[in-house]
């Protein structure tokens, strides 16, 4: 994820949510004011490289769920989650990297109708944990 105000607004969207970890790459940071209490809430852990810390959760259990408009992807609308599972968000402008395509279970896609054919990052990745948590009502995401 490039942009730092989209990663505020998702760390914000986890905090609301009970989610307790987040993991991001590269120079990742907060604005305290988009972040608001999601920035004390939330464990922001930033890491070189995503793949070996895919590689790790996979072998931990969780399924891994790209959100991704590819080839192949489920839509969000019939998407049924597994209780331990990550969702994967790519960069802004790029998406998911092959290497990480590669290394997800599943990829789930959001609908659209209209113009721009898809949505900001921030905003994609409120709709997948929202819909994540309707699933999974009260379940915190990884383990703090």
């Amino acid at each position: 994820m490039r942009s730092h105000i989209n990663l505020s607004h998702i760390v914000r969207t986890c905090g609301c949510f009970g989610i307790h970890r987040v993991i991001a790459c590269g120079a990742a940071r907060l604005h305290d004011r988009i972040a608001r209490d999601g920035a004390d809430a939330v464990m922001l852990e930033v890491h070189r490289s995503l793949p070996p810390v895919l590689d790790r959760l996979k072998a931990a259990g969780y399924e891994l769920v790209g959100l991704e408009q590819t080839t192949g992807s489920e839509s969000l609308f019939c998407f049924s989650f597994l209780p331990r599972t990550v969702i994967v968000v790519g960069n802004e402008r790029t998406g998911l990297e092959p290497d990480v395509l590669d290394r997800v279970d599943r990829v789930a896609e959001i609908p659209l109708a209209g113009l721009p054919h898809s949505l900001n990052a921030a905003t994609s990745t409120s709709i997948a944990v929202y819909e994540y948590c309707r699933q999974h009502p009260r379940r915190g995401a990884l383990p703090g």
